[in-house]
């Protein structure tokens, strides 16, 4: 086991040398500098601090273009986007396999950030161009294989984290910022700088960000096909099925973001509205969630994937999560919410551990298409998490009376939509659900193996270097590949 995993490693860096030296010597990699991590981090930070700005915005826009059942309508935009960016996912990441990561990181860009300016333009169009952005709303599928093609195995985890610790810092002041300007000058303002923001973002990928992956090392040219079984979402979930370990995975996946998704799109509300949270208060809340999620993505993630090994990280993640949805459910003072925050920051190592995971046992050729599946069943998860979580808090009606309540309103006694039944909300429910989600994930988490097979699979580098030949015969050879597992052999 030793030996094959020396070889592994040799076989790594041989890969990223020959990378290195062909950017040196094919031609320039149209940016500044060789690729890295930092590249990547700048994209996140810049897209997601531009949707930041918006936190305070986006609530009275929602409740003056959909003044009853809010919540619900929440939930249905972004269950629009998040099953299309299911559907898009995996061939936006098969695509990138063969022609390159920078195209594709700046297509996604591009149509991720395009609804902020008809936020004030027309917010009917800007909600609908935000659910039919989701077709390309897969900006971290994309990110994650840049950093797989510039990172040995033993650094992806680091690295990793590192990208989904930026998502972090992007909320860190944001919302503030985003909360004080519209407070004082004016919703307007708040879109004119996100807008700035984003064109800036789409410019650095333009100027600055280099090429990961290199023409000599990709597996076709610009003219070859793509198959239809790369773009299926369906026959990604086909090849899960037939692969024990990716299964395992997705479903570990699918049962934690869940929760997540939806908490994600109303929590800042429930914290309002409920617990009673002036609007300078749910800043800071977020400013100290995000500042904990960054130490905990980059210091407490590298420390304990070296300590207790790669699926314990997953296990203990997930583990947090499910306190802190719980105490959530039960809590009802301010001071459990920060002390819940401050665990649901160390549950952020999660999903930066389940990506090293399946990165470190994919092909070299296969990150995209691999990052993408997963990231499309996060996707799926970002509709029907914001969905299900908005049909609860209808069912117990919880709503928004006043637009002006979530951000701007005085900070007096929370607003729900019938006073009179105050007594009878439940806001708790929707939490609990996603404790019991997370639970099950756990249980699933507990049989993924912590070492999914002692090297790539026989040929893989072979394919690798032979890339163009190779992929060229892969029509022929579809119905037997696609029994052929996406990681490596699977035993527990």
């Amino acid at each position: 086991m030793t030996g094959e995993k020396k070889k592994k490693k040799r076989l790594n860096r041989s890969i990223l040398l020959a990378k290195k030296i062909i950017i040196k010597d094919g031609g320039s990699p149209q940016g500044i500098g060789e690729p890295s991590v930092y590249h990547a981090v700048v994209v996140i930070f810049l897209e997601f601090f531009a949707w930041g700005l918006l936190t305070t915005p986006m609530f009275s826009v929602l409740h003056e273009t959909f003044p009853q059942h809010t919540f619900l309508m929440n939930g249905l935009i972004h269950g629009v986007k998040g099953l299309l960016s299911f559907l898009s996912a995996p061939l936006i990441g098969a695509l990138s396999d063969v022609w390159g990561r920078k195209s594709f990181l700046l297509l996604t860009v591009f149509f991720t950030c395009a609804p902020i300016p008809l936020m004030k333009i027309s917010p009917w169009w800007y909600f609908a161009v935000i659910s039919m952005s989701g077709v390309f709303a897969v900006t971290f599928s994309v990110i994650f294989a840049y950093v797989a093609d510039i990172t040995q195995e033993h650094e992806r985890s680091t690295a990793y984290g590192l990208v989904s610790a930026t998502f972090a810092a992007s909320l860190v002041t944001s919302p503030a910022i985003g909360a004080y300007l519209s407070e004082n000058y004016g919703d307007t303002l708040v879109v004119i700088l996100a807008t700035a923001i984003a064109l800036l973002d789409i410019c650095f990928i333009l100027v600055a960000v280099p090429e990961s992956l290199p023409e000599k090392m990709r597996p076709a040219s610009w003219g070859a096909p793509i198959s239809w079984e790369q773009a299926d979402p369906f026959a990604s979930l086909r090849k899960v099925g037939q692969d024990s370990t990716v299964l395992l995975i997705c479903i570990t996946v699918f049962l934690s973001y869940l929760p997540e998704a939806g908490q994600y799109s109303s929590f800042f509300l429930y914290l309002r509205q409920v617990i009673r949270f002036s609007s300078e208060t749910v800043a800071a809340f977020i400013a100290v969630l995000g500042i904990l999620s960054i130490l905990a993505q980059t210091v407490v993630l590298g420390i304990l994937m070296r300590s207790i090994g790669n699926k314990n990280t997953i296990l203990l993640g997930l583990g947090f999560q499910i306190l802190q949805l719980a105490w959530y459910g039960f809590g009802s003072q301010p001071w459990m919410m920060w002390a819940a925050g401050a665990v649901a920051a160390m549950s952020s190592i999660t999903f930066p551990a389940i990506s090293a995971i399946v990165s470190r046992n994919a092909d070299p050729d296969q990150q995209g298409v691999v990052q993408g599946m997963i990231t499309g069943i996060r996707g799926l998860c970002s509709g029907l998490g914001p969905a299900l979580y908005g049909f609860v808090f209808y069912l117990f009606h919880v709503e928004l009376s006043d637009p002006d309540s979530p951000e701007k309103g005085p900070k007096s006694p929370q607003s729900l939509a019938n006073p009179t039944d105050e007594s009878a909300i439940i806001p708790g429910p929707p939490f609990l659900f996603g404790a019991c989600s997370v639970l099950l994930s756990l249980l699933v988490a507990l049989f993924i193996p912590e070492h999914i097979g002692p090297g790539l699979r026989p040929g893989a580098y072979k394919k690798h270097s032979n890339g163009a030949q190779s992929h060229s015969h892969s029509p022929q050879g579809s119905g037997a590949e696609g029994k052929e597992p996406l990681l490596e052999d699977s035993s527990v």
